[in-house]
């Protein structure tokens, strides 16, 4: 078990037999689809738009079709997956997929389109929780859950990278059309190999669902990230006022959706606290280039997507690193490090000016900043899930999940409002990117401080273990 403190070197996790890389093929490969599916469009936007009639003020709705419902609805989806099992949902989440890609692909009119990004967001929130916590159940707690974790990482980080390539490439050699059409066939070859792979997940007897405390989250969660995108101060309000409401559920129901003595562990508010961070200022700063290379200095979609991919997938390497550095040195010590690290990489950004000899900083740069920003991300899915019985993994990973689809939702939405307060585009994106920095800096400190053993013994003495106990607990 990963406890957060320094210690000897682990043992080689064994090596995975032919049906577990099948495992991992059907399910890490899903989970990359859908990451693929998340950042395809972004680049073709306009095109789009003008494909099915959509207004250039309503081009946003596009991404944000998807997101609201990836946000909202993950959690509530990771705790049915606990309670009627995951490989159903996995694959009713793939069905969805399915369906929605051939919606958007055949969409005449913008209702049309959305309504299909919104049953793709939906699909997310059914699959990838049920995935996730197939994978931490299939795969023991250590280094061979780190090296799958890790491998998950780089396919997640991965996959939005090859996304805005496979977008610029797709729309440049056919149409925009084919961006959906691209997911058919790989989620039907999905849905024939995971009933002959994966088990189903045992079902608990008798377990009902916390009705109100589903509504009140996903209404409440649903209602904050909308204030966030549209800057609407009464969404907020509703937001907030459910989300209060979905505590004090808690608190009072015999069967919670989220209990809150897990939402209270150390490992699981701290690692969301940190993936939060992760993903909400690495989107956001993926954005702020995406206008310095586009706006400032005048490279179309195709060379933006380019620019980004190399380095993007070099450092998916990163992953399965991260995963042997966290079996070694554990997540206390690499979470913050790779927040550290994918922040630092972003300073010299800061500093770019608007003649194209930037882009000897700026590649290098990126290069760095993904490195550390999948390493961050197998560290908090690590955090966030340690420490927790099979029967709550699908809760687990149902929050990590709904961290990330959150972030990157509200993230560029925040860093946008202040790029707004800056005097010229370029001096925008200098002050975003130096909030951004300052702000992951800072909570890189404090999921340091966090996620501290909360006991101080020496290593390798019995009492060493009640700090291990404490730390995960």
């Amino acid at each position: 078990m990963s406890t957060g403190i320094t210690s000897p070197p682990a043992a080689r996790p064994a090596r995975f037999t032919g049906r577990q890389r099948l495992i991992l093929l059907v399910l890490l490969g899903a989970g990359f689809m859908l990451s693929v599916d998340f950042s395809i469009l972004n680049v073709a936007l306009p095109e789009v738009g003008d494909g099915v009639g959509l207004s250039l003020t309503a081009l946003p709705w596009i991404a944000s079709a998807y997101a609201l419902p990836a946000a909202g609805f993950t959690l509530l989806c990771g705790r049915l997956g606990d309670l009627l099992g995951r490989r159903r949902l996995f694959l009713a989440g793939i069905v969805l997929l399915t369906t929605a890609s051939l919606l958007g692909g055949l969409a005449t009119d913008p209702a049309m389109l959305l309504t299909a990004r919104t049953l793709q967001g939906l699909s997310t929130a059914l699959t990838i929780p049920a995935s996730m916590s197939l994978l931490t159940t299939t795969f023991e707690e250590g280094a061979t859950r780190d090296r799958v974790l890790g491998l998950n990482g780089a396919l997640l980080s991965g996959g939005f990278t090859i996304g805005a390539l496979l977008g610029g490439t797709l729309v440049s050699a056919l149409s925009w059309r084919s961006a959906f059409f691209i997911n058919v066939p790989v989620a039907v070859a999905i849905l024939v190999l995971a009933p002959l792979l994966i088990g189903e997940s045992r079902v608990p007897d008798r377990v009902g669902l916390d009705v109100p405390g589903a509504v009140t989250v996903t209404g409440g969660l649903l209602a904050a990230v909308y204030a966030i995108v549209e800057r609407s101060v009464p969404a907020g309000a509703a937001g907030a006022v459910l989300l209060a409401a979905f505590w004090l559920v808690e608190l009072r129901s015999p069967a919670p959706l989220a209990p809150v003595r897990i939402l209270r562990r150390p490992t699981v508010k701290w690692g969301n606290y940190a993936g939060l961070v992760v993903f909400g200022t690495e989107t956001s700063m993926i954005f702020m280039m995406t206008l310095y290379l586009q706006n400032v200095l005048a490279f179309d979609p195709l060379v933006t997507g380019l620019i980004f991919g190399v380095p993007g997938l070099a450092a998916v390497l990163a992953g399965p690193v991260a995963g042997r550095l966290i079996g070694r040195r554990g997540y206390r010590t690499v979470l913050p490090a790779g927040l550290a690290v994918q922040t630092l990489a972003t300073v010299p950004l800061i500093f770019l000016g608007a003649d194209r000899a930037g882009l000897a900083v700026l590649i290098p740069a990126l290069l760095v900043s993904f490195f550390g920003h999948v390493t961050a991300i197998v560290a908090y899915t690590v955090t966030g899930t340690s420490g927790l019985p099979d029967h709550e993994q699908g809760l687990a990973t149902g929050l990590t999940t709904m961290t990330q689809n959150v972030a990157i939702t509200i993230g560029i939405p925040i860093l946008s409002a202040v790029a707004a307060t800056g005097t010229s585009e370029l001096n925008g994106i200098h002050l975003a990117l130096t909030v951004n920095v300052a702000f992951t800096l800072a909570s890189a400190a404090l999921v340091w401080i966090g996620l501290r053993p909360r006991a101080r013994h020496s290593a390798n003495t019995p009492a060493a273990a009640v700090a291990d106990k404490v730390q995960t607990h």
